[in-house]
């Protein structure tokens, strides 16, 4: 470390400090000292330039997801700042850490009208769980500290830093460069529940004749994964999710439902969700999907309700018992009394239960699955999928087409986050982008992303992206030229009046072998397995355009569109 720093060099040290190893990020004019300061020092830090702010955001994002610390993403001011946004809500409102720093124009010059002049502070304001544009340099290792405390400690969320072009130039002081450990990961100095909270709550449970545990993304943000399995397992107590909850226990457990709610569930999860005299949530926040707009549990349902935001618990359910920490250890804490009091049988005869919703829920699926019929099924592409990918692949999908097919019938074989979806916003053009992310964060884990059509247009420059990284990455479009889901709302809603919703057709294969990336078109039902079989172990980036059935004209696991 040099006895001088300018402000650039001041954030690349505080980076370092704070134990960031990949940024992504798109140049501008205001972006100029820092990328310097990256090229001259020496650092371990790796920077990916994107082909658009936003996908940098998405891509910072899926990093987080797999590898537990805060992503981090970088663009300029003006159209870059309002570019990054969406990544920023979403990793916000999913409570993933993530990073955004947006170059500004000078401090000196503002007011005054100049080229990319936005009030960064204020458009940034209601996205994220901090924020401050910096206007000093000197403030710059503590307004970072500051950045990563607020993005690791109680409910995760996303950050922002404005940095403007002329504090980059302005001295720090190379002694203020230091950084807290235990930062550098999250959940960051967990909280246990208050003391007596977990006795309430089994006392709660065990009193309950037919209770079900529903987990949110918490309980994997969290690491809870094991001490929700020991629970599950020794009280043989139902547990369902919903989609972000995916990976709290593998689909293939005993005790695992499968995903409840109005996407992605099934008549049969339903099932459980209505039949239920108490629901557990667990790191949940009892929204409007996983409830199917609250149509269950219904008012006589008891609720307890386990989560580290004290703001979630009783905001949409009168609740019995509340127990505010970070849920492994609250997890601990209820096992730890079941240990004390002797409980360690079968209790409430899950398994059972499940094993026959499963087969009914199954039954059609499965019949889909082995379909001949064109346009191609997407539960043939699903079944293909869990026949030719390895038990630690990571599968990401936009919110479309893929996603409430992956979410009801793939049945991922490991509990952690090996399905990564954008559940707060929904924003399409996610799933290509992000897969990058999760690929740099778990390269060893093979990467699936699944898209339709639409969303393939969104953020279709990043191949350019992937192939200059050389990640061994496999795309999934799912193309039936429409927005397939706003198409089945007009045809269920709408009584078939459809409007703006069809596009022209793209060789998508063809698009993508123009970005050096290895693809295939495939039409034919009996070519899929092949095809998706010699993708998937190909050793570069690798496109199957699939020519698939129109969502209005599906089983599609969506319960306003089924029955």
């Amino acid at each position: 470390m040099t006895n001088t720093l300018n402000g650039a060099e001041a954030m690349v040290r505080m980076l370092q400090a704070q134990g960031v190893q990949h940024i992504f990020g798109l140049c501008g004019d205001t972006t100029l000292p820092f990328y310097d300061a990256m090229l001259r020092l020496d650092h371990n830090i790796q920077h990916i330039l994107v082909r658009d702010e936003r996908s940098a955001t998405y891509m910072a994002d899926a990093y987080s997801r797999v590898t537990g610390r805060p992503g981090v993403a970088e663009g300029p001011s003006g159209g870059g700042a309002t570019y990054i946004l969406p990544g920023l809500i979403e990793a916000s409102e999913s409570s993933y850490a993530v990073l955004g720093i947006t170059t500004d124009i000078s401090v000196g010059s503002y007011g005054k009208y100049p080229l990319t002049e936005v009030d960064q502070e204020a458009l940034m304001r209601p996205l994220t769980k901090w924020n401050t544009v910096i206007r000093r340099a000197d403030h710059i290792p503590r307004m970072v500290r500051s950045a990563f405390r607020a993005m690791t400690t109680g409910r995760s969320g996303a950050a922002h830093l404005g940095l403007p072009y002329d504090i980059q130039y302005d001295a720090v002081d190379p002694s203020d460069i230091w950084a807290d450990p235990e930062l550098k990961s999250y959940p960051a100095y967990p909280q246990a529940p208050a003391p007596g909270a977990a006795e309430a709550a089994v006392d709660a449970i065990l009193s309950a004749k037919n209770p079900l545990i529903v987990c949110g993304g918490g309980v994997v943000i969290a690491g809870a994964m094991d001490e929700l399995d020991r629970l599950a397992t020794r009280l043989d107590i139902p547990v369902a999710t919903s989609i972000s909850g995916q990976g709290s226990l593998a689909e293939t457990h005993a005790q695992a439902v499968g995903v409840v709610g109005s996407n992605g569930g099934t008549d049969e999860t339903w099932e459980m969700m209505q039949n239920a005299d108490l629901v557990v949530f667990m790191g949940a926040r009892a929204g409007s999907t996983t409830t199917s707009r609250w149509e269950a549990p219904g008012p006589a349902t008891r609720i307890v309700h386990f989560d580290n935001d004290p703001m979630v618990i009783g905001a949409n359910y009168r609740c019995e018992v509340g127990v505010v920490g970070d849920l492994r250890l609250a997890l601990a804490q209820v096992n730890a009394v079941l240990d004390q009091r002797g409980q360690g049988a079968a209790t409430f005869g899950g398994a059972a239960a499940i094993a026959d919703l499963k087969t009914r829920k199954f039954a059609e699926f499965n019949r889909l699955a082995q379909s001949d019929a064109a346009p191609i099924r997407p539960e043939r592409v699903i079944q293909s999928l869990m026949d030719n990918l390895p038990p630690d692949a990571t599968l990401v999908s936009d919110p479309g087409t893929s996603c409430p097919y992956i979410s009801a019938y793939y049945q991922l074989p490991q509990p952690g986050r090996h399905f990564i979806t954008n559940r707060a916003h929904g924003a399409l053009g996610y799933a290509l982008s992000a897969s990058l992310g999760a690929w740099f964060g778990r390269p060893s884990s093979k990467v699936v992303a699944l898209m339709g059509d639409g969303s393939f247009g969104f953020t279709v420059g990043e191949l350019e992206t992937v192939t200059r990284a050389r990640a061994p990455i496999t795309f999934i479009v799912f193309s039936n030229s429409n927005f397939g889901w706003i198409r089945a709302s007009q045809y269920a809603d709408k009584d078939a009046r459809y409007y703006n919703v069809d596009f022209n057709r793209t060789d998508h294969a063809a698009v993508a072998a123009a970005y050096g990336v290895k693809s295939w078109r495939v039409e034919d039902p009996g070519d899929l397995d092949r095809v998706l079989r010699e993708a998937i172990e190909h050793d570069g980036p690798t496109l199957v355009d699939v020519i698939c059935q129109n969502l209005e004209e599906s089983n599609a696991p969506v319960r306003r569109w089924m029955g």
